[in-house]
């Protein structure tokens, strides 16, 4: 409403108000601060290549498509995202969500939804993938405005080169001099052209219309968003290095050369090395290394790694003479590549044993798995974690447009949400198998005190492990299944039937 030319506004009830600060604003979720007179534009330089957040996923893409990087990239999508022939990729879990079993149900549908609209079962390895290396992912979420009830209708990837968040902050001074910041808004800021330091113009969105998940890597210094990749641009680098240089020095140094001496009699200087010019055209077979296709090639305009010696000899010598020089010896050592391809590989955090041919694969136990094993489960469990932000933020939108839950509703529960995934790795069924028959173990050894110090739901919960919707499963199948036949008092009444028989 206006009156007198001022906007009266009502206050929304989940509408949180606006409190100044001394501290800027935290930056965690790579926005970028703007003020109504500057623009704070985030940058870092890496030997002098990288300026901002657009030439580093170019630069995360670029070493992604090398071949070592991409195997070990390779492998830890593999072992994040596992499809499955029964079931989907992930579910959620909702045993610790403090809502009735009819809304738990409608956010389970709603999920499926979700997932449905991302198609993730037939491309979640890719979407994974492209978080991965990118070290953010944005989804546009596109409702239907005539009909908002029916949810969300369509999700687009957004390239994450075209599209920023942003914070607006106002600074003032409090009454003692001291400068207070505060947020007044944010949103996000796309240009189908693509978003730089110097162009910060581009189409508003509001938070609602957009699923922005990064990796939660920022560095310290500019607060940038940096990918997982990020540690192995140098090891790469190095190693693409090395390996040109190998191949070089076994082109150069390999083969055994030939050194002409060319009888040039008492010819002048000029007329000398005219005429050796001329034999060494005429029979030299001249070839070529090109370091950035990796060809051998007859071109003389790249740099020649191979060729022949001619040397002229004056009257008087032994006259025209064809020696050889010997090849390189070693060129069985490549102890360098694989300390530059180990250093590639700890950066992204992969086990080496994983990436080698010749290691072989064994199976045993939870007690014989090495540490790199167990660091590199924990390290796909944090990406999983860090991942499952995507299904969060679609789900929240999803509910609420719905109208299955309210916007502070979805606050209130939202870190009690988890997602499981399916795992294919050997060595963890090996440890659940061990866990379970420690627990069975362990249930042998309480069962003499179930129902006098503990009940069978602790036991279920807390030794078994087992959550609400397992103990339900469980229960119900236990109904439909057949009663065991007690073979106790199967074999007393034997023994009861049989001693007054021989007391006869």
């Amino acid at each position: 409403m206006e009156i007198f030319g001022i906007n009266l506004t009502k206050k929304k009830a989940n509408q949180k108000a606006v409190v100044a600060s001394v501290v800027p604003p935290s930056l965690e979720d790579g926005s970028a601060l703007v003020s109504a007179a500057n623009y704070y534009g985030l940058s870092v330089d890496l030997d002098g290549g990288i300026k901002n957040e657009n030439d580093l996923i170019r630069k995360y893409r670029e070493i992604s498509q090398y071949p070592d990087c991409d195997s070990a990239i390779e492998d830890i999508v593999n072992e994040a995202i596992v499809t499955s022939d029964t079931g989907q990729t992930v579910d959620i879990v909702l045993d610790d969500t403090k809502v009735s079993d009819g809304i738990k149900k409608k956010i389970r549908d709603e999920f499926d939804n979700v997932l449905s609209l991302l198609k993730f079962n037939d491309r979640g390895h890719d979407i994974f993938r492209t978080w991965y290396i990118d070290g953010r992912i944005y989804y546009n979420i596109m409702l239907d405005e005539n009909n908002k009830k029916s949810g969300i209708t369509e999700l687009r990837i957004i390239e994450p080169q075209k599209i920023r968040r942003v914070k607006v902050v106002k600074s003032s001074r409090s009454p003692k001099g001291v400068e207070l910041t505060s947020i007044q808004e944010e949103y996000y800021l796309y240009n189908d052209k693509g978003l730089t330091t110097q162009t910060t113009q581009g189409v508003r969105m509001s938070l609602d219309s957009v699923a922005y998940c990064h990796s939660g890597i920022l560095d310290g210094n500019t607060n940038m968003v940096m990918g997982y990749l990020h540690k192995a641009i140098k090891p790469t680098n190095q190693l693409k290095m090395i390996e040109d240089a190998l191949v070089i020095y076994r082109v150069s140094r390999a083969p055994e050369r030939r050194v002409f001496y060319i009888d040039v009699g008492n010819l002048p200087k000029l007329k000398a090395e005219q005429y050796v010019q001329d034999i060494m055209n005429k029979f030299r077979n001249k070839l070529v290394y090109d370091a950035v296709t990796g060809e051998v090639k007859t071109d003389k305009k790249n740099l020649s790694m191979m060729e022949d010696f001619w040397m002229p000899r004056r009257e008087g010598g032994k006259g025209t003479e064809i020696t050889t020089l010997d090849g390189a010896q070693n060129l069985g050592q490549i102890e360098d590549i694989n300390y530059f391809q180990n250093k590639l590989f700890q950066a992204l955090n992969v086990p080496i044993s994983r990436l080698r041919p010749d290691t072989g694969f064994s199976l045993g136990r939870s007690s014989e798995i090495t540490r790199d094993e167990i660091k590199f489960g924990k390290f796909i469990n944090r990406l999983r974690n860090k991942f499952s932000n995507v299904f969060n933020e679609i789900l929240r939108i999803q509910l609420v447009a719905k109208g299955i839950i309210r916007e502070d509703e979805w606050d209130e529960f939202a870190n009690s949400i988890r997602y499981d995934f399916n795992q294919d790795n050997h060595f963890q069924e090996m440890k659940d198998t061990e866990i379970l028959q420690n627990r069975l173990q362990t249930l042998q050894l309480l069962d003499p005190y179930v129902g006098k110090y503990f009940s069978v739901e602790w036991v279920q919960k807390t030794v078994l492990m087992q959550s609400e919707k397992d103990i339900k499963e469980i229960a119900a199948q236990i109904k439909k299944e057949p009663a065991p036949v007690d073979q106790e008092q199967d074999s007393g009444q034997v023994t009861q039937d049989t001693t007054p028989q021989t007391e006869q």
